[in-house]
């Protein structure tokens, strides 16, 4: 959105606009319905050098958590209403599937309700890391996490059926989350390496941590493998260390294989931006194989 967007649209409180954020796609459900509203005006590919569409987040966002965490008691229970609304997601991707052919989800590192509501409406999941020991630990919670919540869920959707035979197939409700056979891979966050007389070189530490990581991944997310996805190709990439170009492209909101001359681009960051245009090629190509399509 740029930083002068993102003001004016967040701050502004008395500022107009048609642009959807996702809170107000929540709304309903804030006020305590099982709906969402299906109005939806995104900020358009053609506004902005991204060439997609986004439907902005919003800090209020959070505020839904309870109702949503209340709803999820309420599926336990195997109450139609909180199962609804815990499939906000699975609603929200019908009514657009019809405008896109891939939609994208970007999820804070939480384990919270928020997090497994969008889940619940997702086909596919991917865990960008980085070379710590902090995204191995946050890989083997998620997958526990999943595996709990999703058995929880299965079960809540048996006993609605059991109560009220036929009444869920009057709403868009998955009875088994997609995510569970749905891991398409990882990517690697590379570590910058030490220097030693002017020479750099791999820290011990980290090249453990790196090596672990594609037996971590079998262990953990080896249940949740979709159909083309295998130990080895579920490593989708590396993304290198980019220095200043990130700042640069934040601070002309322009993704990184578009920056020019004009918005400061320069020196060795050409070759930089060209290697990174290389690396996500390769990673497209990887995440396109493990959803079974030819890029």
């Amino acid at each position: 959105m740029g930083e002068e967007f993102a003001t004016d649209f967040y701050w502004n409180s008395d500022h107009k606009t048609s642009i959807t954020t996702i809170r107000d796609i929540l709304r309903p459900i804030e006020d305590g319905d099982s709906e969402i509203s299906k109005e939806i005006n995104p900020i358009l590919s053609s506004k902005n050098r991204f060439e997609v569409d986004l439907l902005p987040g919003h800090p209020g966002f959070s505020i839904v958590e309870d109702r949503l965490g209340a709803a999820w008691h309420d599926l336990l229970g195997g109450d139609i209403g909180g199962i609804r609304k815990n499939n906000w997601n699975t609603e929200f991707c019908a009514n657009v599937e019809e405008y896109y052919d891939i939609v994208f989800f970007d999820l804070g590192p939480s384990l919270g309700s928020i997090n497994r509501s969008v889940l619940i409406g997702c086909d596919y999941f991917i865990t960008p890391m980085g070379a710590d020991i902090f995204s191995i630990l946050g890989v083997r919670n998620i997958a526990s996490w999943v595996e709990h919540w999703a058995d929880l869920y299965e079960n809540s959707i048996g006993l609605s059926q059991q109560r009220n035979p036929g009444r869920l197939d009057n709403y868009n409700i998955k009875e088994r989350p997609s995510v569970l056979n749905g891991y398409l891979g990882y990517t690697m966050q590379q570590y910058i390496t030490k220097s030693k007389q002017g020479v750099r070189r791999p820290t011990k530490a980290y090249e453990q941590i790196i090596n672990s990581v594609p037996s971590i991944i079998e262990e953990s997310m080896g249940p949740f493998f979709g159909e083309n996805t295998s130990t080895e190709s579920a490593k989708l990439g590396d993304i290198p260390h980019l220095y200043s170009l990130i700042p640069l492209a934040q601070s002309v909101a322009t993704p990184i294989l578009d920056l020019k001359s004009s918005d400061g681009l320069v020196g060795a960051q050409y070759k930089q931006r060209e290697d990174y245009e290389e690396i996500i090629k390769k990673i497209a190509k990887n995440l396109y194989a493990n959803l079974g399509e030819s890029a």
